[in-house]
């Protein structure tokens, strides 16, 4: 029986990021999208304008986006610890973020199948209304774009290992980035919706409000195509970590004669990555050595290595990237 204490080769696996302000401001955007979308509806049904009222019920598709960017900071805050999630909860916030997209991009396309029915079958515009409608859901966009920017407010969680706060792209963070994407692609809509409308009012270019419709929604089909390619290629773990596996295999490879023979980087959370290093060496040492070696690569939070005595047959030097096969093979001198 191991009569020692364990504490000194245990650590946590919380790599979730504390975005308090982040959340606090997506509470705020929420609450004045509900009271735009109130607003609309009632006063489209007393007025009886359909431009109030399509409007209107188009806000409660982003009040489920920023329900869902809510749904995922608190699951990601309160789940941190949960041992049932082997290494935490750092993805929910990118899960968040892959959702939202697909409302995005459900969002564009009822919006070009609107547009397309508009186009073969104008609809009577009230214009002055539906600028001012426009101008409204505009000004309530712009304000919330303000509030849904990247606020920096990150403060990493334990890891196993050092912090490093680096931003490797304007919004790191992904459930926020997708609410940022859906208000600024509504304001956008807003936008497009004004010009076109102008367009024909005065020069009664009707078919301008079907053609914009069918512009925004192509643009808003680009983001949303992007931010599902982006999280899902980390969801499935397969984001470019060339860089980083390029590092490692400098790293311990340029000490002694060691050589990786298995090499896997993954993401943990949007600032944290994990690696797994599998080397062979005629010159074995403990773990934590190479772990040493590693202190200088960014957002590293968690590795295990498994460290392979190289003996009887030469060693065979694989080149990073390549199979054995296809790798010069070189026998390592066997120092004495």
């Amino acid at each position: 029986m191991h009569i020692h204490t364990l504490e000194n080769w245990q650590h946590s696996h919380n790599f979730s990021i504390n975005r308090h302000h982040a959340e606090q401001n997506t509470k705020i955007v929420m609450v004045l999208t509900a009271i735009a979308m109130v607003v609309e509806v009632v006063a489209g049904i007393l007025f009886g304008s359909m431009a109030l009222l399509a409007d209107g019920w188009h806000m409660v598709t982003h009040l489920a986006a920023f329900g869902i960017t809510l749904f995922a900071y608190r699951f990601a805050r309160s789940q941190a610890n949960n041992p049932k999630y082997t290494f935490g909860t750092g993805k929910a916030s990118i899960l968040g973020g892959f959702t939202s997209a697909i409302a995005l991009g459900v969002v564009a396309f009822v919006m070009a199948l609107e547009s397309l029915g508009r186009l073969w079958q104008p609809q009577p515009i009230q214009f002055n209304e539906a600028i001012g409608v426009a101008a409204i859901g505009l000004v309530v966009n712009l304000v919330s774009a303000l509030l849904l920017q990247e606020d920096g407010d990150v403060r990493h969680h334990g890891s196993g290992r050092h912090h490093h706060h680096h931003h490797h792209h304007h919004h790191s963070d992904s459930n926020l980035h997708a609410a940022y994407i859906h208000v600024v692609a509504d304001a956008l809509t807003s936008v497009l919706a004004i010009v076109a409308l102008i367009a024909a009012k005065f020069l009664g270019w009707i078919w301008m409000d079907a053609v914009m419709g069918l512009v925004g929604a192509g643009v808003i089909t680009k983001w949303a195509y992007g931010l599902i390619r982006e999280t899902g290629f980390v969801l499935l773990d397969a984001g470019s970590n060339i860089e980083v596996k390029r590092a490692i295999a400098d790293a311990i490879e340029m000490d002694a004669d060691n050589r990786i023979t298995d090499l896997h980087v993954w993401h943990l959370s949007e600032h944290h990555l994990s690696a797994t290093i599998a080397l062979v060496t005629h010159y074995p040492k403990e773990p934590n050595y190479y772990k040493s070696l590693l202190d200088r690569i960014p957002s590293l939070a968690h590795i295990l290595i498994e460290v392979n005595p190289c003996c009887g047959e030469p060693c065979i030097e694989v080149t990073p990237g390549l199979t054995e096969a296809e790798s010069e093979r070189q026998p390592v001198p066997d120092h004495q």
